[in-house]
């Protein structure tokens, strides 16, 4: 007994210094921010403030360069439109929010290090001195104008008191068109991100992060429901304990919905739900459907049928893509009726791509840039997607060397940073 007492103080020991770690994203309420004096800012305001910023002040925590975009959620008839800075130090980003008060434009928001636990609040203006005269008017912006962003950030919940300084120098890169695939939803769960992996709630922020596509992996339930999860059990690391495990093929939707939540307490989405919110809240424009199941797969292509219909109806562009990511899943794409007619990603050979007449190729980053075979692809009418690039200095080789179409990174506002600095 005296044995066990003791083993048993090794271990709660040892639980007890096992360290926690989190990023939780800092409470951004500002007094002046909320204020009723604070009103939203105009379209063509939002437009004229995005571009490629060089840093005096924060540069040392950031790095010299930022790339400032906006993107919007919408809420039915209503939208919400965010500000992110896409920084190169330690895949860093900032989500702001923007209004004015009379001629002062205000950013408010926090700041995150995805290589790290770093994250904190941050406030920021543009005077009238600094430019906001000039963003609120109506004339485009000239060489003259010189647009500068100032404030604060901190650490945490701390009130910001570190000075940062912002200057607009050129515009964001646009020449060669790439879309940037967040994977799972908007990225991992190891990375401490507001929402889990492959939830709903994570791909409605996958655009704040630098976003244009997402990937997603889809399961079947015993009942075949289209689930969407990315490994092929129950586990700890996908969902919070409730003593299920095993394959998700083993339980019905109804015990899904009603037992499991993922980590940050989201139910697992169906496909369904997760096409919905894509359509119709997101100004996402790309969803790569990765097949984890053996098995068939019309019910795949219907509701990839049915929500590109949804989109055209509502003036959206979208692309909507099944993967194939294997053989067995290549053997069960080919046996949907006119299969040669549907948007699909192939990871395998370029003969396999021609054979399903995929619409995008997609090889993992390990082979290299294959420019030629890139743009064989391309000759014929098709894109390239590489996948998947995590690693700053591979991003920026790949950006700068390569010719896909496209990158699927856990790390969007990484991918975002590297394309829009581009000369």
């Amino acid at each position: 007994m005296k044995y066990l007492f003791y083993i048993s103080l090794i271990v709660l020991g040892f639980s007890s210094c096992i360290k926690t770690f989190e990023a939780p994203v800092p409470d951004t309420r500002w007094t002046r921010f909320d204020s009723a004096s604070a009103r939203p800012l105009a379209f063509a305001t939002r437009q004229r403030m995005e571009g490629i910023y060089t840093l005096g002040n924060g540069a040392g925590d950031f790095g010299e360069l930022a790339a400032v975009k906006w993107s919007h959620y919408i809420d039915g008839s209503d939208s919400s439109f965010y500000l992110s800075f896409f920084c190169e130090k330690e895949v860093a980003y900032f989500i702001c929010e923007g209004r004015r008060q009379d001629s002062t434009i205000l950013l408010n928001g926090y700041w995150r290090k995805m290589v790290t636990t770093g994250t904190g609040k941050v406030r920021l203006t543009i005077s009238a001195r600094n430019g906001a005269k000039a963003l609120l008017g109506t004339a485009a912006l000239t060489a003259s104008d010189s647009i500068v962003i100032e404030g604060n950030y901190g650490s945490g919940d701390e009130l910001p008191a570190i000075p940062i300084r912002l200057k607009l120098t050129r515009p964001l890169y646009k020449a060669r068109p790439l879309q940037i695939v967040a994977h799972r939803l908007g990225g991992r769960n190891a990375d401490l991100l507001p929402a889990s992996e492959n939830s709903v709630e994570l791909m409605k922020l996958a655009p704040r992060m630098g976003a244009t596509g997402v990937e997603t992996d889809v399961r079947l339930t015993k009942d075949g429901v289209p689930v969407m999860y990315h490994d092929a059990t129950l586990n700890d690391r996908l969902i919070q304990k409730n003593g299920l495990v095993g394959p998700i093929e083993n339980y019905s939707y109804a015990q899904l919905n009603t037992l499991v939540r993922l980590l940050n307490g989201e139910k697992i989405p169906t496909l369904r739900e997760v096409l919905h919110s894509f359509v119709y809240n997101t100004s996402l424009t790309f969803l790569w459907i990765d097949t984890k199941y053996d098995g068939p797969m019309q019910v795949l292509r219907d509701m990839q049928k049915e929500f590109l219909q949804k989109a055209a109806a509502i003036g959206r562009k979208v692309d909507i893509a099944i993967g194939i990511p294997d053989k067995d899943v290549l053997k069960n794409f080919m046996q949907l009726p006119g299969y040669q007619n549907i948007p699909s990603v192939c990871e395998l050979t370029i003969e396999d791509v021609i054979a399903t007449n995929a619409s995008i190729w997609a090889p993992r980053w390990t082979l290299g840039t294959q420019n030629e075979e890139v743009s064989k692809m391309q000759a014929q009418g098709r894109k390239a997607f590489v996948w998947t690039l995590d690693v700053p200095g591979n991003i920026a080789t790949f950006i700068k060397e390569g010719k896909f179409d496209g990158i699927l990174s856990n790390y969007p506002s990484a991918v975002a940073f590297y394309y829009y600095v581009q000369q």
